[in-house]
């Protein structure tokens, strides 16, 4: 997915720093863009839904459709729908990336699987969207591991501080396993799902 809008102004818009590099542009100027970003925002309920929507898609870097599939997917589960919903879009192959440190952003992660620098149980996959199982192994292919981007991220620059205790990650070997699938307090996401249900419910 290509986003034409710059992550530091799509990032004041939503209220949240979307890569490490927006943290301090954001912190800088912590409300929206534009000559009305300091007024008084009036928000409606609706408003309030839309951007808590606009929020999640843009911390998985989805389109619309992709996030509706992946709501009518979790809805159609017997447990709570937000929560499964969070764990559907935790178990793309791009979002593990990210949390198993391969890549430095979303964004990163994406472009990596879609060069297919990445293999899953000894297979290439170039599908960002590509739904892992507990079991599966992502693993850097060999020919790219020499590559700058994965010779830092082997070194653990790109290890966040908060791990993902649903992942099994050698580092240094660019190897991570889904041991089993998340619980939605260890993802961290910033939303609040209840609000993606009522928003797509209504």
């Amino acid at each position: 997915m290509n986003q034409s809008r710059p992550k530091v102004r799509l990032s004041r818009a939503l209220g949240m720093p979307l890569t490490p590099k927006c943290v301090k542009y954001f912190e800088r100027r912590p409300f929206p863009p534009g000559q009305h970003g300091r007024s008084r925002p009036k928000h409606s309920d609706y408003k309030v839904r839309l951007l808590e929507k606009q929020r999640l898609k843009a911390q998985y870097n989805l389109r619309e459709s992709q996030l509706r599939h992946a709501f009518d997917r979790a809805a159609g589960r017997p447990g709570k729908t937000g929560e499964e919903l969070i764990v559907d879009l935790e178990t793309r192959l791009d979002a593990l990336v990210l949390r198993a440190g391969f890549a430095r952003t979303i964004y990163q992660a994406r472009q990596v699987v879609t060069h297919q620098h990445l293999t899953v149980n000894g297979r290439r996959v170039d599908r960002p969207s590509a739904r892992l199982r507990p079991g599966d192994v992502i693993q850097v292919a060999e020919r790219s591991r020499q590559k700058a981007p994965f010779v830092v991220a082997a070194a653990g620059a790109h290890v966040g501080e908060r791990t993902a205790p649903y992942l099994s990650v050698d580092i240094s070997g660019l190897t991570a396993t889904l041991v089993r699938l998340p619980l939605r307090r260890e993802v961290p996401v910033l939303c609040d799902e209840q609000l993606i249900v009522e928003f797509y419910s209504r």
